[in-house]
């Protein structure tokens, strides 16, 4: 159950938006093997200088479209994690002509006890998941 989070430079449309978070949670359900339906995606727009996306010295150029993911997710093989990367940076690309080098990914681990889906309940700990 992933908690994905996207941030973009505003100027986008939103059927691009829309086309953005659908293919994000596709690859999600390919590389991780969530179940249908398991969909937390929220997405934030910013202004240019409100994302300071640099390249930690790789030589990487940013654009005003960089895109960052950031998910809060169960642990997940490295595997997993490597397809998911690859997978949703070539569907991007192609999909919506992102360059690769704008697309950012930071994946934080958590346990079933740190998840309530409403009611005050822990889901996952209690049988409901």
């Amino acid at each position: 159950m992933p908690l994905m989070r996207i941030d973009v430079i505003k100027g986008h449309d939103e059927e691009y938006l829309k086309k953005l978070l659908k293919i994000a949670y596709e690859v999600q359900l390919a590389t991780f093997h969530t179940p249908e339906g398991d969909r937390y995606q929220i997405l934030t727009q910013h202004e240019p200088f409100e994302m300071q996306i640099l390249d930690t010295g790789l030589g990487i150029e940013r654009t005003n479209d960089v895109v960052f993911f950031n998910l809060v997710t169960r642990p997940r093989a490295t595997k997993a994690k490597e397809a998911f990367y690859r997978q949703l940076t070539d569907r991007l690309h192609n999909e919506l002509g992102l360059r690769p080098e704008d697309i950012v990914f930071s994946l934080v681990p958590n346990n079933d006890d740190d998840w309530s889906f409403g009611n005050g309940e822990a889901q996952f700990l209690n049988g409901k998941l």
